[in-house]
């Protein structure tokens, strides 16, 4: 076991409430670019809303500035209430029906090669809403052909068929974040199951075996280093390709608190671990998210399947 490894395992992770002061490495600067501006102006023309904003994303202004956004559909408001999360949580308005439409007309304008479409949950939807996933993939590859599509869902816990029709939308990609280790679902994510976001991952592989599959998780509230690795293996059970490793930031003082800041050379090891166990792509700095750089991501992905498949 490395030393960076053996850091991790030995750190003192107990919950600590008081608010520690970030570390230099997370200090990021902001950008008020022309582009910075110019995406947001679309966003609001077309109605649209972001988990860059909705989210508090640290790496909003780097994103945008490239013009690179992350589209959160079927509405701001949250049917959950899970203890890390930045967006509200409520009783959610009607379904938009034109915003399938809208988010392919604003990555056409945008001119992405590559887009991330995330939802909040919305446990009131007989489906979950994943028929509007599916037709804003499909409205994505009538008016964006030359854009990869990939989803970030919710669980869709106890809406039977609904991943099938996220699945036969045909995405590039397939991302549901198992957020955090088992122990911390209680506290961290209520109202979800660990057994069954993994059992999702590995649902969707098998419905469509060429279709990647990722999945991300947070560090800094409280897992220890077992956990973590046995996550992992749990994701490459369910034949998972892609994992992101990030530094959680409390977004506000009645969130959960930040247990500890993990230093740059500990994701270094975390992802090195990762990689020993057979992920396509790992990504894991402080600053990682489920969606940052994911354009640049997906075209490795590609490379590493055609690399393991021609050797």
């Amino acid at each position: 076991m490395s030393d960076d490894l053996l850091q991790i395992q030995n750190h003192d992770s107990g919950r600590r409430e008081e608010r520690l002061p970030k570390p230099p490495w997370l200090r990021v600067r902001l950008s008020h670019s022309p582009e910075v501006h110019d995406t947001r102006r679309l966003m609001r023309r077309l109605g649209l809303h972001t988990v860059c904003e909705e989210a508090a994303c640290p790496n909003l202004s780097e994103c945008w500035a490239k013009r690179h956004a992350t589209v959160m559909i079927l509405g701001s408001i949250c049917t959950r209430a899970c203890a890390f999360c930045n967006v509200a949580t409520g009783t959610p308005g009607p379904v938009d029906e034109s915003e399938p439409r809208h988010v392919a007309e604003a990555i056409r304008e945008l001119a992405l090669e590559h887009v991330v479409v995330t939802s909040v949950d919305r446990d009131d939807l007989d489906d979950g809403g994943a028929g509007h996933f599916a037709r804003c993939i499909e409205e994505l590859h009538a008016l964006a052909p030359n854009t990869s599509v990939e989803v970030l869902t919710p669980d869709f816990r106890r809406k039977p068929g609904a991943l099938e029709q996220v699945v036969d939308a045909r995405p590039e990609v397939f991302n549901h974040n198992l957020e955090t280790v088992p122990r911390l679902y209680r506290r961290i994510r209520p109202g979800a199951s660990y057994a069954h976001s993994l059992d999702l991952l590995a649902r969707a592989k098998q419905r469509d075996p060429k279709l990647f599959t990722k999945s991300g998780i947070m560090v800094g509230l409280g897992e220890e280093l077992d956990e973590v690795l046995t996550l992992m293996d749990d994701l490459r059970a369910a034949d998972c390709d892609f994992l992101t490793v990030g530094q959680y930031l409390q977004p506000t003082r009645s969130h959960a608190p930040v247990a500890r800041y993990v230093e740059p050379s500990e994701f270094e090891a975390l992802a090195e671990a990762a990689r020993g166990k057979g992920f396509l792509l790992v990504s894991a700095t402080p600053l990682t998210r489920s969606s940052y750089h994911a354009g640049e991501d997906f075209a490795r992905l590609r490379a590493a399947r055609e690399r393991m498949l021609a050797g």
